[in-house]
C-alpha cells in the first residue's frame, strides 16, 4: 500500500450507493445492472476529481441477505422465523432492550432522526432467517469476477491512485447466518473462512487492496444477551480473528486492510464495547491497515488508546475522521485536528485519513460526497502543518 511521503493520504470506508435508491433498484432485476454500472462510473470519476487517494468500487450493485450469500456459498438456505428469535443478530440486542420505546417508535414509522427511513427498513423484523444446512463452499466464482469486471470498467480512462475492494468477514457473515449444521461454533465459523478465501483472493489476484468489514469483532458484544464479562467476549472474538487469518493464509499482508465499526445504524450506541478491550485482537488480524471508528461522539475520546497500544511496525491506521453517525458536515479544520491528533501519536507516516464507516445508505449522499470533501480539504490543512510547508 502507498504510505505518506510529504502529505497525509486520503480513503474512505468503501459504501457510496445510496440505502434507498439500491433498495429499490435492486427489486428492477432487468435494469439493475446497468443501473450498477452507471453509478459506479459516476462515483469513480467523482472520488478521483474530489482528491481522494485510495477508492473504491462504491459496492453498486452488492447487497446483503439470501439473495446475496445463497449465489456465493452452497449450504444456505432460510426458513420462517420462530417466534421469540430475530433474523439477524442485531435485532435482539441489550441496548434494544434498554430503549425499547425508542426502537418501537422507529420501527412505527415515526421521525426520530437523521437517515429513519432507512434505518426502519433495515431494523424492522425480517419474516425469515438465513441459515447454514449444509457444508459451506465457495459458488461464486462469477459473481465476484463480475464485481472486478464493473469495478475495472468503471476505472477505465481514470486516473486512479489505489483502489479497494469490500468483502464481509468471516465474523460478521455469521451476524445473519445461523448454524444449524456444523457441531461446533469454531467448525462453523472456520466454514464461512473456507468458503470466502475464495472471493479474498480473487479481489487480490486481480490488483484491488481487499478491504475486509468486521464491525462484528466489537459489535457482536451488545448481541449477546445478557452481556457476557469482557474476558469471555474477548475468548469468543479471538476465534473470530483464528477463522479470519486462516481465509487470509497465503495472501499478501500489504494488500490487506482491516475494518472494524459498530454498527451504522442511528441509535445510541450506549451500549458498545469500547475499543481499548478488542484493539489487541484487532492487531492480529495478517492486515497492513487498520481501519476504526473514532469521529462519532460515542468513540471519538478513543484516540487516547494510542498512547497505551503501540502500533507495529509496518502498519498503517486509518482512523475515521469523518462520520456517518450524523448529517452535520465536519468542518475541515475540525477534521484537521482530529488527524494531527492521531499523527502524533503513531507517526504522521503511518495516518491515512478515513471515514468510520460508509456513507451510502447512512447519510444523504450528497451529505456523504459533502463529508468526503470536508475529509480531503482537511486532509490537505493536516499535511501544511505536519509537513510545515
Amino acid at each position: 500500500m502507498n504510505r505518506n511521503s510529504d502529505r497525509i493520504l486520503t480513503t474512505h470506508a468503501g459504501r457510496l450507493a445510496g440505502g434507498r435508491e439500491l433498495a429499490q433498484m435492486a427489486r428492477n432485476t432487468t435494469g439493475f445492472a446497468d443501473w450498477a454500472r452507471t453509478e459506479m462510473k459516476a462515483a469513480v470519476a467523482r472520488q478521483v476529481d474530489m482528491g481522494i487517494d485510495v477508492i473504491s468500487d462504491g459496492e453498486f450493485g452488492k447487497f446483503g441477505g439470501y439473495d446475496y450469500y445463497s449465489k456465493r456459498m452452497s449450504g444456505i438456505s432460510r426458513r420462517p422465523v420462530q417466534p421469540g428469535e430475530p433474523a439477524v443478530m442485531s435485532q435482539q440486542t441489550n441496548e434494544r432492550l434498554a430503549f425499547a420505546e425508542f426502537y418501537a417508535d422507529m420501527a412505527g414509522g415515526q421521525s426520530i432522526g437523521a437517515n429513519a427511513e432507512d434505518m426502519r427498513r433495515w431494523q424492522t423484523v425480517q419474516p425469515q432467517r438465513m441459515i447454514c444446512n449444509g457444508p459451506l463452499s465457495y459458488t461464486g466464482q462469477a459473481q465476484v469476477q463480475r464485481d472486478i469486471d464493473h469495478f475495472k470498467a468503471a476505472l477505465a480512462g481514470v486516473a486512479a491512485g489505489e483502489t479497494f475492494m469490500c468483502v464481509l468477514a468471516p465474523g460478521w457473515i455469521e451476524h445473519s447466518l445461523y448454524n444449524e449444521y456444523y457441531k461446533t461454533d469454531e467448525e462453523f465459523l472456520f466454514g464461512i473462512a473456507g468458503a470466502m478465501k475464495h472471493e479474498y483472493k480473487a479481489i487480490v489476484d486481480a490488483g484491488f487492496i481487499l478491504q475486509l468489514d468486521d464491525p462484528g469483532l466489537p459489535d457482536t458484544y451488545d448481541m449477546i444477551v445478557p452481556a457476557p464479562a469482557i474476558e469471555e467476549y474477548r475468548r469468543f472474538a479471538e476465534i473470530r480473528v483464528d477463522a479470519m487469518n486462516h481465509a487470509l493464509a497465503g495472501l499478501p499482508q500489504d494488500r490487506i486492510r482491516y475494518h472494524i465499526c459498530w454498527g451504522s445504524w442511528h441509535g445510541p450506541h450506549s451500549h458498545d464495547l469500547e475499543l481499548k478491550y478488542v484493539v489487541d485482537l484487532m492487531l492480529k488480524v495478517n492486515a497492513q491497515a487498520y481501519s476504526v471508528e473514532a469521529a462519532n461522539p460515542r468513540h471519538e475520546h478513543e484516540w487516547k488508546v494510542w498512547k497505551d497500544t503501540k502500533l507495529p511496525e509496518g502498519k498503517i491506521l486509518i482512523p475515521g475522521v469523518v462520520s456517518h453517525a450524523s448529517n452535520v458536515v465536519e468542518h475541515p479544520e475540525l477534521v484537521a485536528d482530529r488527524i494531527i491528533q492521531y499523527a502524533s501519536l503513531v507517526g504522521r507516516e503511518n495516518v491515512i485519513a478515513g471515514t468510520d464507516c460508509g456513507m451510502g445508505g447512512r447519510v444523504h449522499m450528497q451529505v456523504g460526497w459533502a463529508k468526503l470533501q470536508a475529509l480531503v480539504e482537511g486532509a490537505e490543512r493536516a499535511s501544511k502543518e505536519l509537513w510545515k510547508r
